[in-house]
């Protein structure tokens, strides 16, 4: 079953109302699932965001605040919410919201870059074993997705093989096409419980303790690629998913960017977004980086602000989705006014300014949330020097 087929709409003409009550039934018991999935999972991330943040806020507060202390409960914090954003990558990329960016990719290099994440993903007692295959061709996929998909399995894997074991991972090529294979030496799954695997919500693991996406995003990113995906499995032999993807097309030469320098230049950006928190993060962050910085919170405020503004805005940062205006619709009304301001959109769910294949509209720049200070700086340079 694809993700698409459970959400397809409403039933086909000639179904009986018994029919289609049991479709009603199982896309509810399947919200259900997903519920007490993302639940489950995002309870424990805050329990650890709440609890180490209070750890900081004690030993900052205490009489002698011990600095490494404070230092390595703030990085728990940072962990988790790392956490998070990959849960909520793996939603939107399950419901095809994620913005897609596909380039030439090395698969050697980048499994060969993803080592060290995927090595604390299986922990200390599973091992990694890596075998490049010679003469691979480079493939059209994005990066960010290849990633969540092998850490994905590798979380997988990794529950698989509660006493440790092996994760291999190799790649070749397949008949003309580029193969990316992930094995483990795990439990394994009986033949019913793998043909069902890539189903979305079906999960062998208790009620509420995960969400059954992982493998329906796997699914859903290799055949977003033009690529496809098995899986073979015996009980007690492990388990293996089998990746083949097509060869990217034209030269296959890298670009190596120049380094960008984040820093401004006296700029004036105008911050838009609804969320008063982010919105002075984003304004902590620029102003500290050299930029002048008018922040509001909605399109009506941000165009009211600009036209009182008597000199030049060089850049609007907006998020894609506010109440009252959409960021798009805040742009194009910015821009009539001053024709020389840039749009450097940011969001966590972009679908107003995404193609129905999830790539970005032309001429469209967006800074995925949750960023941190890098990405945004990077992001916005790039942006007023492009």
């Amino acid at each position: 079953m694809r993700a698409s087929d459970l959400w397809s709409g409403f039933p086909p003409l000639g179904w009986g109302v018994e029919q289609t009550e049991d479709v009603r039934n199982q896309r509810l018991e399947s919200l259900g699932q997903l519920a007490g999935g993302v639940a489950h999972d995002f309870n424990n991330i805050l329990g650890v965001i709440v609890n180490y943040a209070s750890f900081v806020v004690e030993e900052a507060e205490s009489e002698r605040p011990d600095v490494q202390m404070i230092a390595a409960d703030a990085r728990q914090v940072i962990r988790a919410g790392e956490r998070a954003t990959h849960l909520t990558h793996q939603l939107l990329a399950f419901a095809r919201r994620e913005v897609v960016r596909p380039e030439r990719l090395d698969l050697n290099e980048f499994v060969a870059g993803l080592e060290e994440t995927l090595r604390r993903t299986i922990g200390e007692r599973v091992a990694l074993i890596v075998r490049p295959g010679a003469g691979l061709p480079p493939v059209h996929c994005d990066p960010a997705q290849i990633e969540q998909l092998l850490v994905n399995l590798a979380h997988n894997a990794r529950d698989a093989m509660p006493a440790g074991g092996n994760l291999v991972i190799d790649t070749g090529c397949d008949d003309g096409r580029v193969r990316l294979r992930v094995s483990d030496s795990g439990r394994g799954m009986s033949a019913d419980v793998a043909d069902r695997a890539f189903e979305p919500f079906f999960t062998t693991k208790p009620s509420g303790e995960a969400t059954g996406l992982g493998l329906a995003m796997v699914y859903g990113i290799v055949t977003q690629a033009g690529g496809e995906v098995g899986i073979s499995s015996s009980p007690g032999l492990g388990t293996t998913v089998t990746v083949l993807l097509p060869p990217a097309l034209g030269d296959s030469a890298r670009v190596v960017a120049d380094p960008i320098i984040t820093d401004g230049r006296g700029e004036t950006l105008l911050v838009v977004d609804d969320e008063a928190g982010l919105r002075d993060v984003a304004g902590r962050i620029l102003s500290g980086a050299g930029y002048r910085v008018i922040a509001a919170e909605g399109g009506t405020e941000a165009l009211a602000l600009a036209a009182r503004h008597e000199g030049s805005i060089d850049l609007l940062l907006s998020d894609v989705v506010m109440p009252g205006m959409l960021g798009k619709d805040l742009a194009e009304r910015l821009v009539i006014a001053r024709p020389d301001t840039r749009v450097l959109y940011m969001s966590g769910y972009a679908q107003p300014v995404l193609h129905s294949e999830g790539t970005l509209e032309p001429g469209v720049a967006l800074l995925e949330k949750p960023f941190t200070a890098d990405d945004l700086l990077t992001a916005v340079r790039k942006r007023l020097d492009g």
